[in-house]
């Protein structure tokens, strides 16, 4: 008879095409297994073969032991045996799936059907064997298994990570890049002087300015956008100073401006670079007096109002075409907020990519916990020229194609599926700055040389005193 949970040593079971099991392989424990079977003798070679491949393993002779092995020993991986006395496997199974849904399954029998099968799967099983058991097949499901395990440690270290404020207000990210940026943020914060946020499409410009807002002294008065890339032309000015009724044609009644509503909180000009040249003039004096008139009228009015533009044109490139007045510049620069592209702080994106996925679980009743590795590395490797709102809208459609709890290569779009992990291009969106354009360059370059700032600059062409230095400027020293 065997004793309850005791082991048998058969070597006439295992003896052929056994792995060696080597002090070197019983040191690397890896992943906890429980080996559920009545036969104490399929225990052994399960338990052998298992501990051979370097995982940790105990034993139960039935369902009853299975549950209070499950309690103490909290395996990630079971293997069970269908038939067994009083309890069947079937039945471990949706008591311990009803318990903990995350952790596998697997079932086995040596009356193996397919209706067995097809039931164990509909059950919760994450998949079914046959004795006499397949073992290279047993070694790929553990493997699968494990990979699950890590990929769900990983995500819960994500989570965790979120929960403790990993980032500023609405910002997700701990980048050097990003702390630069929070830190920024505090120091303007507290004052109330004009700021110019820059930075591609895409960043979050606007998410900095309300943060500005919500966290400063002017918390209580209205946050007020406006998008002068938006709005027609002509009504921009109606928009910005208001107008009186009758000031043109349409002008059916009196409106307040963006100014006037803005009184006593913040005000945000978006892309400020698109607004006319005269419209940037009576700009600069409401921002050096503090007073507006609405088109069409007569009476000045004085507004309290902290001002913030906001632009993704290089500022100085716009001030040389001619479309942003250089004292505008000068009267807005006193704070300049420059906030990096997604390309430039990668180390997020694990971080950024757990925050969308919570985000849009909540969106769409989802029930999506993390993203493949291969999939991640997709990610990482695409060089995002919409930044942020971009990964936002193809983290959000992966959430919905979704059908499991994992993220699948499958999930994003094949314009990413298909990039090269090992690529050594830049791409630049049109329109991106020499300055700009110089600055991914050396990054790259750099990313390349694993920082070695001398290969990099012999790869260039340029002294490496010019690298330091081009990197002081970008506040990376």
């Amino acid at each position: 008879m065997f004793e309850r949970g005791g082991d048998l040593h058969c070597p006439c079971l295992f003896r052929e095409n056994l792995p060696d099991t080597g002090l070197r392989a019983m040191a690397n424990k890896r992943m906890k297994i429980l080996v559920v079977d009545d036969d104490a003798a399929m225990r052994e070679v399960l338990r052998i073969r298992l501990e051979s491949w370097g995982y940790q393993v105990q034993q139960a002779v039935d369902a009853a032991q299975a549950q209070e092995l499950v309690r103490s020993y909290n395996p990630k991986l079971v293997i069970s045996d269908v038939v067994m006395p009083e309890v069947s496997g079937l039945e471990l199974l949706r008591v311990l799936t009803a318990d903990d849904p995350a952790r596998t399954i697997v079932l086995m029998t040596a009356h193996g059907t397919v209706d067995i099968a097809v039931e164990a799967i509909k059950q919760g099983a994450h998949d079914f064997l046959t004795k006499p058991l397949d073992y290279s097949k047993l070694k790929a499901i553990v493997e699968a298994a494990e990979s699950e395990v890590q990929l769900q440690q990983k995500s819960t270290r994500l989570t965790s990570k979120l929960e403790k404020e990993s980032g500023f207000g609405p910002f997700v990210g701990d980048s050097k890049a990003m702390k630069k940026v929070y830190q920024l943020i505090e120091s303007i914060i507290p004052t109330d002087v004009s700021v110019l946020i820059t930075g591609e499409s895409g960043t979050g410009k606007e998410l900095a300015a309300r943060t500005i807002h919500e966290k400063g002294p002017r918390s209580t008065g209205p946050f007020i956008a406006i998008n002068a890339a938006a709005i027609p032309s002509e009504l921009v000015e109606s928009e910005v100073f208001g107008h009186e009724k009758g000031a043109f044609t349409g002008a059916a009644i009196r409106r307040q401006g963006c100014f006037e509503m803005a009184h006593q909180g913040t005000l945000l000009l978006d892309e400020i670079a698109e607004m006319s040249e005269a419209l940037q003039v009576k700009l600069l004096r409401v921002l050096e007096d503090g007073r507006v008139r609405r088109l069409g009228g007569k009476e000045e009015l004085r507004v309290d109002v902290r001002v913030l533009a906001a632009t993704n044109r290089d500022p100085g490139r716009a001030i040389e075409e001619g479309q942003m007045r250089q004292d505008l510049y000068y009267r807005l620069n006193v704070f300049t907020l420059y906030l990096p592209p997604l390309r430039e702080h990668k180390e997020d994106i694990p971080l950024l990519t757990q925050h969308f996925i919570a985000s849009f679980n909540s969106k769409h009743e989802a029930q999506v916990q993390g993203v493949r590795e291969e999939a991640l590395e997709k990610l990482t490797a695409y060089s995002w020229p919409g930044n942020v709102r971009e990964f936002s809208n193809v983290l959000e459609r992966a959430v919905v194609l979704a059908r499991s709890r994992w993220i699948e290569l499958s999930h994003l779009p094949v314009y990413i599926q298909k990039i090269d992990n090992s690529s050594n291009q830049i791409v630049l969106p049109v329109g991106t700055s020499a300055a700009q354009a110089e600055r991914e360059l050396i990054l790259k370059t750099l990313e390349e040389t694993g920082n070695n700032k001398a290969e990099a600059a012999r790869r260039l062409g340029v002294d490496v005193k010019t690298i330091r230095n081009k990197l002081k400027s970008y506040g990376l020293m």
